[in-house]
């Protein structure tokens, strides 16, 4: 029997949330779907966070992965965008750990490392490189979606890797690696 497993990919976001899924059937990766959650419909930060978390019990339940990998927020210069872009983030983990599946954190360089050979590289550049790797016809408009897939694909190419990446097998181990985020 074949060792097959499904990886989703998540750009947390407050505006657009990108994703996309890959299967690994015997360590060749297939590319499932890429789309993206547009948020900025909605006015109430809570709603959006909501939506979040809905999507992606969804996707879960609609394509049931195995792992999920998701790009830690960037640190920015604006407090308040990184306070949202870390809720949006927590809410998607909340989401997967909520359903008993392993969640792998990758940073924005390392991801770009991993597709592009290049942590600086542009979205355009991992989107065109990501077209190739999986043989994609067009790219869509917005790349938070490429960016979605990308942080799948990274997990793929990581996998068995001992990392610098954060892994959370459920609420016990999140709380474990995080005892300075809890308040006592």
């Amino acid at each position: 029997m074949a060792n097959e497993r499904i990886i989703l990919g998540i750009d947390p976001g407050t505006t657009i949330m990108g994703f996309g899924l890959i299967k690994v059937v015997n360590k060749k990766m297939e590319f499932i779907q890429l789309n993206e959650l547009i948020l900025s419909k909605y006015d109430d930060h809570y709603t959006k966070l909501k939506v979040i978390f809905e999507r992606t019990i969804e996707l879960i339940e609609t394509h049931h992965p195995d792992e999920i990998a998701i790009e830690a927020p960037f640190f920015g210069k604006n407090v308040q965008s990184m306070l949202k872009l870390g809720r949006a983030q927590g809410v998607a983990m909340a989401a997967g750990l909520s359903r008993q599946i392993p969640i792998t954190e990758y940073e924005p360089k390392k991801i770009k490392m991993a597709i592009t050979g290049n942590g600086n590289a542009s979205k355009e550049q991992v989107a065109k490189m990501l077209q190739q790797l999986l043989g994609l016809k067009e790219l869509p408009k917005n790349l938070d979606s490429t960016d979605g897939l990308a942080a799948a694909v990274c997990h793929f190419f990581n996998s068995g890797k001992v990392t610098g990446a954060k892994s959370y097998t459920g609420w016990d181990a999140f709380v474990k690696q995080n005892e300075e985020r809890i308040k006592k």
